[in-house]
């Protein structure tokens, strides 16, 4: 009996190696983990896709771990056990401009993750007070520009704060158009988005996800994307790389799992969410938040979260924002 039992349980042993790695690891539930707070477009889109990928992948659940800029959530996911069940979102920000703004990591963005897929790309909007622009006699991005140089030192622009997207948007802006405008940090996006419609600040380089509503309504003029080509959601609003060709920046995250997760449980990720991706379910999904789906290979996008890190190392040292 007792040498039956023993050969049963080899068996069993030699079985269970032979499965998917992500099937061994018990319990079944895969976590998301969002580096930001509830109810904005990152934890959308996430929320989205695991309620997609449960047929694939099982329960998926999505945590919200906001605070030091996405440090403290993407932190949490560099030191989770790298068994396929603690996925995490990297985003422009922790991946891109974090390693060059903050003094102390607590991560290093280039070694501790793998790289599962890029979910999303949103463009950015260069966007004045509708109130202010009638009353400037700015149109476009060259009276803009034009007014700038006539009038130095009048202008000033908002943003989320010290090396945000819209920060450093606006200082590359201000380089290559050979301009200057008064830098006023917000608290956040939400804050700086409502000192612009009130009159505090004269331009906004704004997530267009975000910003879309007013310029719809009336209330915001949209002067340019910020992405190398014109937007499908504002075709007529021209790119600043139109007139200042190179200029890009856009908002972008995707999915990271920690380092050392095998290469077959990446694998099968990726499957799961690149097929979720190009479904027409989440590309309606994504569409009504002005955000494009952008399924890639773990590999492709490991190459871009490269070239971002060294596209924003000079633009943040230019800015001058540190972070200790």
């Amino acid at each position: 009996m007792k040498r039956r039992f023993v050969c049963t349980a080899a068996l069993l042993a030699v079985a269970a190696g032979s499965l998917p790695v992500l099937a061994q690891n018990q319990p079944t539930i895969t976590r998301i983990v969002v580096p930001y707070g509830p109810g904005g477009p990152v934890d959308t889109t996430a929320r989205v896709l695991a309620e997609r990928v449960k047929d694939s992948l099982g329960t998926v659940i999505v945590e919200n771990k906001p605070g030091a800029g996405g440090n403290i959530g993407v932190d949490l996911v560099a030191k989770a056990a790298p068994d396929g069940r603690t996925l995490g979102i990297a985003a422009v920000a922790t991946h891109a401009i974090n390693p060059w703004l903050f003094k102390r990591m607590p991560y290093d963005a280039a070694k501790d993750f793998v790289p599962i897929t890029q979910m999303v790309r949103v463009p950015n909007v260069l966007v004045m007070n509708a109130d202010t622009a009638t009353r400037l006699g700015i149109r476009t991005l060259a009276d803009l520009v034009a007014y700038a140089k006539a009038n130095p030192a009048k202008l000033n622009f908002g943003s989320g704060g010290n090396g945000s997207a819209g920060h450093l948007a606006g200082e590359m802006f201000k380089a290559r158009a050979g301009v200057f405008a008064l830098h006023i940090p917000y608290n956040g996006g939400n804050p700086a988005q409502t000192a612009l419609l009130g009159g505090q600040v004269d331009f906004n380089f704004d997530n267009l996800a975000t910003a879309a509503p007013n310029i719809r309504s009336g209330r915001l003029k949209a002067l340019a994307v910020t992405t190398a080509q014109r937007s499908n959601t504002l075709p007529d609003v021209p790119a600043i790389a139109e007139t200042y060709p190179g200029f890009e920046i856009d908002t972008w995250w995707g999915l990271v799992a920690p380092a050392g997760t095998p290469p077959e449980v990446v694998h099968t990720l990726n499957k799961a969410f690149t097929e979720a991706l190009a479904s027409p379910e989440v590309k309606a999904r994504f569409a009504s938040l002005l955000a494009e789906p952008v399924p890639t290979s773990s590999a492709q996008f490991g190459t871009f979260m490269a070239a971002e890190r060294q596209k924003y190392r000079p633009v943040v040292k230019a800015s001058g924002a540190q972070v200790d």
